[in-house]
């Protein structure tokens, strides 16, 4: 099956395109946003070919995978067809509503011809999708190995433009934590995290490293902290389970469901979670079963085979 997606969410589309299908990515001379191309930092195989928008016209297309809701248009304008009357085609949905819960009306809701995939149950519950079709494949992750070693006692924490996304992203309470542990925050627009925050720089280090550095640098640090409110499952709690380390997070959206008992610590209770990121920190032992316990849970339901099949499935079914 020939597939045209958009590079827009680098690990989701990393571990999709080591599927069978060949996958189209648009690219532009400015590797903007609409024409990302092929990974830099990832590792895609042969099957994922760029190509030019002048291009996509002349292209056989089996299918779309659309992730914004820009793109309807953008198909339309570079492909000279109709997402879902001309082309079958899936909307992808990997984020939790943003706007007013349960009441947001999903983009792709009214749209004929889309089905809509969510990557949790959670997300599905709480979008309206109104009469559009719907279905759930969760995440699968390229597995890294069970590289955890936890030799340093500090506590990682991974999240994207902390300081923007403030409340969502849990950036209010890293300095409670920082009184657990020194925390590590890795992701885009760390620097100068700690300043911003009023902590010192050892309590808390915010530093931006590739894909393949970020899980060595993950697995030498003793726990995975999770301070998340609200979003999507975050594929770095996927990957630190993947790892081998002991996790620790908030009990919201499909964090209870990702974590079972023994993998970590999981609560709405501050105080228990900065005593769970403090025993960790006190006892490597504990850390090193708990974390083999969610490496076992994560290779059960969010390995990559499993994904894979899910998603062949589902694509069979859109066009048939």
């Amino acid at each position: 099956m020939r597939i045209l997606l958009w590079h827009v969410h680098g690990s989701w589309t990393t571990a999709f395109v080591q599927g069978p299908h060949t996958c189209l990515v648009p690219v532009t001379p400015d590797r903007g946003p609409d024409g990302l191309g092929r990974a830099a930092t990832f590792d895609w195989p042969e099957s994922v070919v760029e190509l030019p928008p002048e291009r996509l016209r002349e292209t056989d297309v089996d299918l779309l995978i659309l992730q914004r809701p820009h793109e309807f248009e953008l198909a339309r304008q570079w492909l000279g067809r109709r997402p879902g009357p001309d082309v079958p085609t899936v909307y992808l949905e990997h984020n939790a509503p943003g706007g007013p819960v349960p009441d947001t009306r999903h983009p792709a809701a009214d749209r004929p011809g889309v089905t809509i995939v969510h990557v949790t149950h959670f997300n599905r519950l709480m979008w309206d999708c109104g009469p559009a079709p719907t279905a759930v494949v969760e995440h699968g992750i390229v597995d890294p190995g069970p590289l955890w070693t936890g030799g340093l006692e500090r506590a990682a924490v991974v999240v994207n433009e902390p300081l923007r996304r403030g409340r969502t992203t849990g950036t209010d309470l890293l300095g409670y934590f920082s009184g657990a542990a020194p925390l590590d925050v890795f992701g885009m627009r760390t620097e100068h995290l700690a300043e911003r925050l009023g902590l010192a720089e050892e309590r808390c280090r915010g530093q931006e490293l590739t894909q393949s550095r970020l899980h060595r640098a993950l697995a030498e640090r003793r726990v995975y902290l999770h301070p998340v409110r609200w979003t999507s499952l975050g594929l770095s709690l996927l990957e630190a389970m993947h790892l081998g380390m002991p996790v620790v997070a908030l009990a919201t959206t499909e964090v209870a469901e990702a974590v079972p008992a023994g993998a970590g610590v999981v609560s709405n209770r501050l105080d228990v979670l900065h005593d769970a990121v403090r025993g960790f920190i006190a006892e490597p032992e504990s850390a090193r079963e708990t974390g083999r316990a969610a490496r076992a849970a994560a290779l059960a339901r969010y390995g990559l085979a499993r994904f894979l099949d899910d998603w062949d499935r589902l694509l069979k079914e859109v066009t048939r």
